[in-house]
């Protein structure tokens, strides 16, 4: 007569100690848009189409492409798909409902600012492959680190001198400073999502990112959103000449005190609980002595820019484009191998920026054709004007609306191409001087990028490495948003009288 062992058998009233069995698997995830936000950006275009009344003065087709443009916005600001691919979508539908003829629809993308994008996100891609963005950071560090207060000037000093050449505020924040500051924070025993984070990293993030919103604002070529401004403006009939020289002859003074400002302020506001960091220069020299010599892809890289960036200055008395001069750089990188063509095919967020960008910017082009954007700023202009306000207090009602509004949207470039031509219409049409209402909300483009951990690709770069938590992200953005309105408010008046924009 065979037994059983306890062990294999357990009593009939006494709990079974085998192995449960798996839960049931997840339900599939629909692998395509976003059912809800997909749902309520159409039914956003779709009710303004059929259930808002439309002016007598507008035609069937603007009040369509109004329509498919909002729906294109509340797709940029919900996200049932990625930017790209939302936007193309929306592209299509305005050429199957005959609002656009294809041509119309695709002429954006022959856009030479938007190439121009294109090609200088080719040179970040660069900097990052070269060690040379490294390099010069870590140079920065070795000579001004040996305080947290000059570790943050160092960071951001090290921003300032190469942004003019990486104009993707997010590749320099992942590719090159992110990746510094962490290393800086570990070897100080600051650990992200830890209460350690404020020894050290978290300072040093909320400065950097408060800091890159001004080294964006000081040239031309240090933000895509840049070029995209000045490209719409154009199309407004706001022609800024020599926009490279002009740009940063009006951005200077400003963004140069408010960048000075920064980490002082935020030493002061949210101050690190490491105030020394001898080991910081050791550390950087090591890593140095680690990276060797500048090697002969650094070096080509540092000539290629340089050249570059002097054809941007001086290419309007030599007859040479922007874009051109950017082509050129580009030409020499590949021709010299520092860049080879899989690596420019491989940067993904070029080829992004140039498909929703086109689109955008084609839109915006098409609806200023077409009238609605007189319309919107006309009609603004009179409200305006029925409150008796002169050119001054329509300026600044305007510019702080267009600033603030800005928590609202998830990219500052699906800023630009949603509201920068309707915000500058009505400033035109309140008799803003052209020029300055132009550049101010250029360069409020840049100064709002760091209100929210969603409110530029930079800021959700910073805030994904751990060390700030969300209320801090939210207290120090507006404050230092304060701070940077005050700043320029107070420089800039006076400097942009002294050059004439008014």
């Amino acid at each position: 007569m065979s037994t059983l062992s306890p062990t294999s058998r357990a009593a009939p009233d006494s709990p079974s100690f085998s192995t449960p069995p798996p839960p049931p698997p997840p339900p599939p995830r629909w692998p395509g848009a976003k059912p809800i936000p997909l749902a309520v950006s159409l039914a956003i275009g779709i009710i303004f189409r059929f259930a808002v009344p439309k002016p007598s003065h507008l035609s069937n087709q603007a009040w369509q492409l109004l329509a498919i443009f909002l729906t294109t916005v509340a797709g940029l600001i919900l996200g049932p798909l990625p930017v790209g691919a939302w936007a193309f979508v929306c592209l299509t539908i305005s050429v199957l409902s005959r609002t656009l003829t294809f041509a119309a629809a695709f002429a954006a993308f022959t856009n030479e600012v938007i190439w121009l994008i294109v090609v200088s996100f080719f040179f970040s891609r660069g900097f990052v492959k070269t060690g040379l963005g490294d390099r010069i950071a870590l140079y920065f560090v070795k000579l001004l680190g040996k305080s947290t207060l000059g570790l943050a000037y160092g960071l951001a000093l090290c921003e300032l001198l190469i942004c003019p050449a990486v104009p993707s505020t997010t590749a320099r924040a992942g590719g090159i400073f992110l990746p510094i500051i962490k290393s800086l924070a570990f070897s100080a025993d600051s650990r992200p999502k830890d209460a350690s984070a404020k020894k050290l990293g978290a300072y040093l993030i909320q400065s950097q990112i408060q800091s890159a919103n001004n080294s964006s604002a000081i040239f031309l070529t240090a933000a895509a959103q840049n070029l995209l401004c000045v490209k719409l403006a154009e199309s407004l009939g706001v022609k800024i000449a020599n926009p490279w020289v002009s740009w940063l002859k009006a951005s200077s003074l400003p963004a140069f005190i408010s960048l000075l400002a920064t980490p002082f302020v935020l030493f002061k506001l949210f101050p690190p609980e490491i105030k020394e960091t001898p080991d910081a220069p050791v550390m950087a020299t090591q890593k140095l002595e680690q990276m060797g010599p500048i090697k002969r892809n650094e070096w080509a890289m540092v000539g290629t820019m340089l050249i570059t960036v002097a054809l941007w200055i001086s290419g309007q008395a030599l007859g040479i484009a922007s874009v051109v001069a950017a082509m050129l750089g580009l030409s020499t990188l590949l021709l010299l191998g520092v860049l080879d063509w899989d690596d420019c095919l491989s940067e993904k967020s070029a080829w992004d920026t140039l498909a929703w960008f086109a689109v955008l910017v084609g839109m915006a082009g098409q609806l200023t054709t077409l009238g609605v954007v007189t319309w919107i700023s006309d009609g603004v202009a009179k409200l305006l004007k029925s409150f008796s306000l002169g050119w001054p207090a329509a300026f600044g009602i305007l510019q702080a609306a267009y600033f603030f509004i800005h928590y609202l949207f998830a990219s500052q470039t699906a800023h630009v191409g949603a509201l920068y031509s309707a915000f500058l219409a009505m400033h035109l049409a309140a008799k803003v001087p052209g020029l300055l209402a132009a550049l101010a909300l250029a360069y409020n483009t840049n100064l709002f990028g760091a209100l929210t951990h969603y409110s530029s690709g930079q800021a959700a770069v910073y805030y994904g490495g751990g060390y700030v938590k969300l209320p801090d992200v939210f207290r120090l953005g507006i404050l230092m948003a304060l701070v940077n309105i005050v700043i320029w408010g107070l420089v800039g008046t006076p400097w942009w009288k002294i050059l004439g924009l008014y």
